[in-house]
């Protein structure tokens, strides 16, 4: 079954309570993981984020030890797995610290040789977005995982990073070339339709990310364009009719079709010259 990721990152704007509404919920919905987002707001270099209200965001939702700590046990009780992002080596280190064995390398760090080859030799589990990188850049990425990481679970998975990212810039065809380079495909999608995901379950998606909150109307950027509660399902119910689907039962006729084959089969005559 494709493994989907509910991508709560910043929802929770550093509210641990709404954290573990968002959680819960994310269980509910039929989401197998969901994923928070590490970071230090003292190593964010200048940029638009300064002035635009992100920085605020980065600050309230930062999370420390004792809530990653939190955030794991809320996961437990909720029976849902958990999962983290780093943006860098330093954060990647304290992830892996704390016994942690999964991580999520972002598209912004697609190129960043240091992080990818850390993760590689540090982490069981390594989901690593390919979005926003150069055919040269995803490549070299895959080798320092075919290197560093061939007795490990690693998936490659197309992404476009834009945020929201509109249907007909999702690149879906860009999976076949993913799919050839590494061991497993995902798709980490920033659409806000419930379509996107099952197109790439058909063309080989085994992980699926997808933004996840319980109310668009929260702060910060990423609620507006996540999914909502009734669309997260309506995707999930979408992409396991699809999983049903895509199930191989050969060339010839099925046994659900002997009765056209026994009682259809000719039935109106006429076949003479």
């Amino acid at each position: 079954m494709t493994k989907i990721i509910a991508e709560i990152g910043w929802n929770f704007m550093g509210d641990m309570k709404l954290a573990e509404e968002m959680i819960s919920a994310a269980k509910d919905v039929g989401a197998d993981t969901v994923k928070f987002q590490y970071w230090n707001p003292e190593r964010l270099k200048a940029g638009p984020w300064d002035e635009d209200g992100r920085k605020q965001i980065y600050e309230s939702a930062r999370l420390n030890e004792e809530k990653i700590k939190n955030l794991m046990d809320m996961c437990n009780s909720a029976g849902i797995e958990f999962l983290i992002s780093a943006f860098n080596v330093v954060d990647a280190k304290f992830i892996s610290s704390l016994g942690i064995k999964s991580i999520k390398i972002p598209s912004h760090e697609v190129a960043n040789t240091e992080l990818h080859k850390f993760s590689a030799e540090n982490f069981d589990v390594i989901y690593a977005s390919l979005g926003a990188g150069t055919e040269s850049e995803v490549l070299k990425t895959v080798e320092i995982y075919k290197k560093n990481a061939s007795n490990k679970y690693w998936v490659g998975m197309h992404c476009v990073s834009s945020y929201p990212c509109p249907a007909e810039k999702a690149n879906l065809a860009r999976i076949g070339f993913i799919k050839e380079n590494c061991p497993v495909v995902g798709y980490s999608d920033h659409t806000s339709d419930v379509i996107s995901p099952v197109v790439a379950v058909s063309l080989g998606a085994k992980v699926l990310e997808k933004h996840f909150t319980i109310n668009k109307e929260l702060p910060g950027r990423d609620n507006k364009f996540a999914l909502d509660f009734p669309e997260f399902e309506q995707m999930v119910k979408n992409i396991r009719v699809a999983e049903q689907a895509l199930i191989s039962h050969g060339n010839g006729p099925m046994d659900i079709e002997s009765d056209t084959i026994t009682n259809y089969r000719g039935r109106w005559g006429g076949n003479g010259l």
